[in-house]
């Protein structure tokens, strides 16, 4: 089983190219194919909303989809880059929205966004303690900077461009 664990993790580093999410699955051993489902379930307790077209972002996901595979319907991955992504289901987030920052929504029906969607992601899948210290006041600041930078580069570092703002953001090809 340990084996099977590392090669999932390793594939997650060896991925750097997928781009898509959906290639990435097709690229990874059968253990995390089957983790990394984007199933839109409405019983799921907390919704993180994620850019499965981001390898930063997929590769996080799985980690944590990895984290919380002993707890299913605990937490539901939404892949906002799906053609059927309806924000309407989720809180009237947009897909340009999502796109603009993080966006969890707790098992109270509470959006939160940004460091705190993270705080609420992490604690759902058991890393509360991760969560907690990015939320602690000295730390606070730091993280809000870092994420402000990371999310306003993160399509320019993935290869999408920065004048993709709003609609589908896909990979450029030259």
């Amino acid at each position: 089983m340990f084996s099977n664990v590392s090669r999932c993790l390793v594939s997650l580093i060896r991925v750097p190219g997928c781009v898509n999410s959906r290639a990435a699955v097709r690229a990874t051993p059968a253990l995390c194919r089957h983790q990394h489902r984007t199933v839109s379930s409405e019983s799921a307790d907390v919704k993180v909303l994620y850019d499965g077209l981001c390898p930063i972002c997929v590769t996080e996901i799985r980690f944590l989809q990895f984290l919380q595979r002993n707890k299913p319907g605990k937490v539901d991955f939404i892949d906002i880059s799906l053609p059927g992504y309806d924000g309407a289901k989720y809180k009237d987030i947009s897909y340009d929205m999502a796109m603009e920052e993080m966006h969890v929504i707790d098992e109270k029906d509470e959006v939160h966004r940004g460091i705190p969607a993270f705080a609420v992601m992490y604690g759902a899948v058991g890393l509360g303690w991760l969560g907690r210290f990015m939320m602690w006041p000295p730390v606070r600041p730091f993280m809000d900077k870092s994420y402000a930078i990371f999310a306003k580069n993160r399509l320019k570092w993935t290869g999408r461009g920065e004048e993709c703002t709003t609609g589908r953001c896909e990979k450029k090809t030259n």
